[in-house]
């Protein structure tokens, strides 16, 4: 038996293999074809005694080499701001990067922990953080955007929309940006004094409704200061605003797909870009917002914005 000695080489440099048996078959490799490294609990930020965890989705291709870049999608997970199964949605996100993007579930300080605006606070900490550690994820630090599904999708709005705004940040991180040159708004509320305005399954007024916690636990009706810098329609007159595509489905039995709308029309209003899929007969959240069809829209969006 020749024993060959082993080598340092690259891919290109190592030979292949012309060997054949019989009844052997070919595939012929798909250099197109995207795998996914995760990365699991990773700690971003220490904050009323508890330490908040990234889930970190990083595309691989055939031939990346070490200085490989990815455009990177922060995706803050819905919870109705309380707290988060942060697992619960991972395979759906990795299709986000099956695609081609990192993508970051955000763990959020829930309600019961820390009011708003702690969770648009975090979900700012967050792209700071990715962004500090650009090069250890492959993510370009310049294609940066925003993701959330119900309250996760109001906390990515009012993040991607107040980039800036002192009251509802941190210095954590402060030397790097928490811009964002892209939003996706999964079926997320606007106007929490406005949910009662349609059929709806859940109490949305009470202190003790989601919304009333999120607010510190008061009547919402009640409380109209507290509510005021929670609805993303406040700051869109300011510049620049990021693109934004919502989706929402029409038997949304939680979050009303009336919310959505009024943040539509203000966006329209105001003259900024802005792009609203109704989800024929979805309810809130499930397997239509990610099927293959929905994504195509979805990522189609965010290529566009972060190319």
């Amino acid at each position: 038996m020749a024993i060959v000695p082993f080598a340092a080489q690259s891919y290109d440099e190592f030979p292949e293999s012309r060997e054949t048996c019989e009844g052997m078959r070919s595939l012929a490799m798909d250099k197109s074809a995207v795998g996914v490294d995760f990365h699991l609990d990773v700690p971003y930020a220490e904050r009323d005694g508890r330490t908040l965890h990234l889930q970190i989705f990083v595309p691989v291709r055939h031939g990346d080499g070490p200085d490989a870049r990815y455009p990177l999608v922060v995706y803050v997970q819905g919870s109705a701001w309380m707290e988060q199964e942060i697992h619960r949605y991972m395979a759906q996100v990795e299709r986000i990067a099956a695609r081609g993007f990192v993508a970051a579930v955000v763990e959020y300080r829930p309600s019961t922990l820390r009011p708003f605006p702690a969770q648009v606070q975090d979900a700012k900490t967050a792209v700071r953080f990715l962004r500090k550690e650009a090069a250890r994820y492959r993510i370009d630090p310049a294609r940066v955007a925003l993701m959330g599904d119900s309250s996760g999708g109001h906390t990515a709005v009012l993040a991607g929309f107040t980039a800036g705004v002192a009251e509802l940040d941190t210095p954590l991180y402060g030397e790097y940006p928490c811009d964002v040159r892209a939003i996706v708004d999964y079926y997320g509320p606007t106007d929490v004094s406005r949910m009662c305005e349609r059929p709806s399954t859940q109490d949305h007024i009470s202190p003790d409704s989601p919304e009333g916690r999120m607010i510190g636990g008061y009547n919402v009706l009640e409380h109209p200061e507290k509510v005021a810098p929670t609805v993303p329609m406040r700051y869109i007159g300011r510049e620049p605003l990021p693109p934004l595509l919502i989706l929402h489905g029409t038997k949304d039995r939680l979050v009303p797909f009336h919310q959505s709308v009024l943040l539509y029309e203000a966006m329209r209003e105001k003259g900024k870009d802005a792009t609203f899929y109704r989800v024929e007969g979805a309810d809130h959240g499930g397997p239509a917002f990610w099927a293959p069809k929905t994504l195509d829209v979805v990522c189609g969006f965010l290529a566009r914005c972060l190319k």
